[in-house]
């Protein structure tokens, strides 16, 4: 019986696979569409992609065609080709937008570009894209049933760009020299804090304002001490203030006493 089965399966998959065959050497374009509709409901998406690809000029205008760009947006979807998939659901809903599945087509090709975003110490420009385009998508359907979905997918990327802008900020203090560079890291990490007032990340932009404070006011000349130490010690009550039971509170004490010895020296 099993082996009955399995010639059987055998037999269909073959008759499908010469149906198909059939269907990419012909000329006539029906046969195409019908045979790449199968294909979609099978799950056969990169199949329907190449008889799509086919057909997709001779079906513009007419009353299939909603059905095939449909079809042809999600085939490249499913198969994660998700520039191709965002660019036909872009024109999907341009084409088609009092269409039933507008909708649909506006939030996925908008999805896709959140899915092209990558981790946040590379570039970004996918991750812009797709923060507008979501945007965008809630503007223009604020009841929609993907919003729920749409908003956690728009704050997770809104989070990857706050980590990046931070790292970038955190990076000055982590390569510069001291003596002469602390400026622009100064200059990074409150830009950062006034920036995102809410973020997560304020505690460590405080810590390393103050640790980038400390580290200059060691390392300057004798007559900017002074000045730059009592810049320091504003820096570590600003953190102490925002937090404190800071994680860094054990160095960033350790490094205050410092600072009060030499701020004494200059009273003596």
């Amino acid at each position: 019986m099993k082996k009955l089965v399995s010639l059987f399966l055998i037999v269909v998959l073959f008759a499908s696979c010469s149906e198909y065959q059939k269907a990419l050497k012909t000329e006539d374009v029906a046969v195409k569409f019908e045979m790449a509709t199968k294909l979609y409901d099978a799950g056969k998406y990169n199949d329907a992609i190449r008889l799509i690809e086919q057909i997709a000029p001779a079906y513009r205008g007419k009353p299939q065609a909603e059905k095939l760009f449909y079809m042809f947006s999600m085939s490249y979807y499913n198969t994660k080709q998700y520039y191709l998939a965002a660019y036909q659901f872009e024109s999907f809903v341009s084409g088609y937008p009092k269409s039933e599945k507008a909708e649909e087509a506006a939030y996925l090709g908008a999805k896709c570009f959140s899915m092209l975003s990558p981790v946040y110490s590379l570039d970004q420009t996918d991750t812009f894209k797709a923060i507008d385009k979501l945007q965008s998508f809630i503007d223009t359907y604020p009841n929609s049933t993907y919003l729920p979905e749409a908003n956690k997918t728009l704050r997770a990327l809104n989070e990857k760009i706050e980590k990046k802008v931070f790292e970038n900020a955190k990076q000055y203090n982590t390569t510069m020299s001291y003596t002469l560079e602390s400026k622009p890291a100064l200059v990074a990490l409150n830009n950062f804090i006034e920036d995102y007032p809410g973020t997560p990340y304020k505690e460590d932009a405080l810590y390393y304002i103050f640790d980038t404070s400390y580290q200059s006011a060691i390392n300057c000349v004798p007559s900017k001490k002074k000045e730059l130490l009592n810049a320091a010690k504003v820096a570590y009550t600003n953190l102490i203030k925002f937090k404190p039971d800071t994680k860094y509170k054990k160095t960033a004490d350790e490094m205050f006493a410092t600072i009060e010895t030499d701020l004494k020296n200059f009273t003596k």
